[in-house]
């Protein structure tokens, strides 16, 4: 017989084997015990049982892990959803619209603790043509407050609204959120305002995080800024 003709068996041989036998361990239970392999937390050797066992705790570990998140991110979503209803409450009220620009950029900075906010709006009714938060808007914020289908997010690049903070120099990330009538991805209808949200955390604002509540804060901001229109 010619033994150098016979296959060798591999890793990935036994690993079939075994993936394909479920049974070979209920009829070959003592290996369990007696087998042996490297723990990943040391250099000592534990049985398949207690490596099982192992990864049973990791698994359990990371579950709790997306629990717990998902119970603080849970948390947080109630939170900022009673602060908009709040704020929507306060817009409701304000019976003078003059007052409302003012209102809207108040209630964000106090409900969402954003510590600089400010607004300017276009294409007001005549008897607010000369109101401050009429001025200082010029036709490239216009359009670029048109182009945006979304909150834009990210650090301070020199954007021209920025100076309309009262302390623009200490920004170092800010939202800019399109005013328009109706949803706020809705491109045919041209912006008549654009938000500022500016903070001195670099982080607070960040091109990577989700936007939904600030569009619904465009979008709530828009529909009672429209009486001014």
């Amino acid at each position: 017989m010619n033994h150098s003709s016979v296959t060798p068996i591999t890793e990935d041989d036994i690993a079939d084997f075994l993936v394909n036998t479920p049974g070979f361990f209920e009829r070959h239970a003592e290996l369990l015990s007696a087998v042996t392999i490297s723990s990943p937390h040391g250099q000592r050797a534990v049985s398949l049982q207690e490596r099982q066992a192992e990864m049973l705790r990791e698994k359990i570990k990371g579950l709790e892990h997306r629990v717990m998140d998902m119970v603080r991110h849970g948390h947080e979503n109630t939170a900022i959803t009673h602060k908009i209803h709040q704020w929507s409450r306060e817009l409701l009220a304000v019976q003078d619209v003059a007052e409302l620009p003012q209102a809207v950029e108040q209630g964000i900075a106090r409900l969402f603790d954003v510590p600089q906010v400010a607004l300017r709006l276009w294409g007001t009714a005549g008897m607010h043509a000369d109101a401050p938060f009429t001025h200082g808007a010029s036709e490239d914020v216009r359009s670029f407050a048109s182009s945006l289908t979304m909150p834009f997010c990210g650090p301070n690049l020199g954007f021209e609204a920025t100076a309309w903070l009262a302390r623009a120099a200490e920004v170092q990330s800010l939202a800019l959120l399109p005013l328009r009538r109706g949803a706020i991805d809705s491109a045919d209808e041209p912006a008549f305002g654009l938000l500022v949200l500016g903070s001195p955390d670099p982080h607070r604002f960040e091109a990577t995080m989700g936007t939904d509540y600030l569009a619904r804060i465009a979008e709530l901001a828009s529909a009672a800024l429209t009486r001014l229109l």
